[in-house]
């Protein structure tokens, strides 16, 4: 990778991009980060063909940073929600990459409102959220885990807390 701020690109995910973001699931750090507990590889590489590269209501995304696949970013519906995801390699983290691939992929899907609900630890990821509109809506528990809630381009009136 060259320099501090590498260049960022979005682009269609690839089978070999998979077998990175594997890699990129199981890291430590990453894992005490998100509250995201990592897949075993059939159950990863089968999760992701099928529910997302398979359902057409996903956009997914693979993040370019300098040439080299960085992570991904995934629209999805859940309920009445579409929610927005993503996951970089630690390489990447801190660098920018992420606020700009962020920014790219909410050019892609204009759907409104957009929700997202990282862990309530994980301060970096509300922050870069925050950076790019998104507003508190509430707080939600994933398992034994807070979660915040988050909104871009809806009301955060409708709070949510469960």
């Amino acid at each position: 990778m060259s320099g501090e701020r590498p260049e960022v690109r979005l682009r269609a995910v690839t089978e070999e991009d998979l077998h990175v973001f594997l890699v990129q699931e199981h890291d430590p750090e990453a894992v005490r980060r998100s509250r995201f507990a990592p897949r075993p590889r059939e159950a990863f590489l089968r999760h992701w063909r099928e529910r997302v590269l398979g359902d057409p209501d996903c956009l997914v995304r693979t993040v370019v940073a300098d040439g080299e696949p960085a992570g991904h970013v995934v629209s999805w519906t859940e309920g009445e929600r579409r929610f927005v995801g993503y996951w970089l390699g630690r390489p990447y983290w801190g660098r920018g990459v992420g606020s700009r691939a962020l920014g790219l992929f909410l050019e892609l899907d204009r759907a409104r409102p957009l929700y997202a609900d990282p862990f309530a630890g994980n301060t970096a990821s509300v922050r870069l959220l925050e950076k790019h509109g998104f507003e508190r809506a509430g707080t939600v528990r994933h398992g034994e885990d807070e979660h915040v809630l988050l909104v871009l381009g809806g009301s955060p009136a409708g709070q949510v807390s469960c």
